[in-house]
């Protein structure tokens, strides 16, 4: 193994990226745990447990789970995103979003409502957490 490369497992890098090409439509649901980009068509839901690229070309017609996200092309669903949410000058976003930060550019189109911070974090998660601390004491 040469230095500073990441072990590989399986065969698959240890942070793959994931991309669907501007030419591209794709109908179904993804998950997956590695980086994703974004520049064609989806029609479906997209879980990440990692950050989420949507370009200019791009679109998602369902809802959207990812680590951090940012968003310059067009969603109709859903936003979860656990860390930083950044809509970009050309972000179209049609749906609620949950996040525990957001960072929204001049120009860009939002309709839904917004969650911020704690408040943001899944209802699975949450559930799982105080389940714990109730435990602990």
């Amino acid at each position: 193994m040469l230095p500073g490369k990441k072990k590989e497992a399986a065969g698959m890098p240890a942070n793959s990226i994931n991309v669907i090409g501007a030419d591209t439509t794709i109908e179904g649901n993804i998950i997956s745990k590695g980086d994703m980009r974004i520049d064609g068509t989806l029609t479906g839901s997209i879980k990440t447990s990692a950050k989420l690229v949507l370009g200019v070309s791009g679109k998602i017609e369902g809802d959207l789970e990812a680590k951090s996200a940012d968003i310059s092309g067009t969603v109709k669903g859903n936003l979860l995103v656990s860390e930083v949410l950044y809509l970009k000058q050309t972000a179209k976003v049609h749906g609620d979003i949950r996040t525990g930060k957001l960072v929204v550019e001049n120009g860009s189109e939002f309709n839904g409502q917004c969650t911020m911070g704690g408040n943001a974090i899944p209802i699975a998660s949450r559930n799982n957490n105080e389940n714990k601390e109730a435990a602990s004491r």
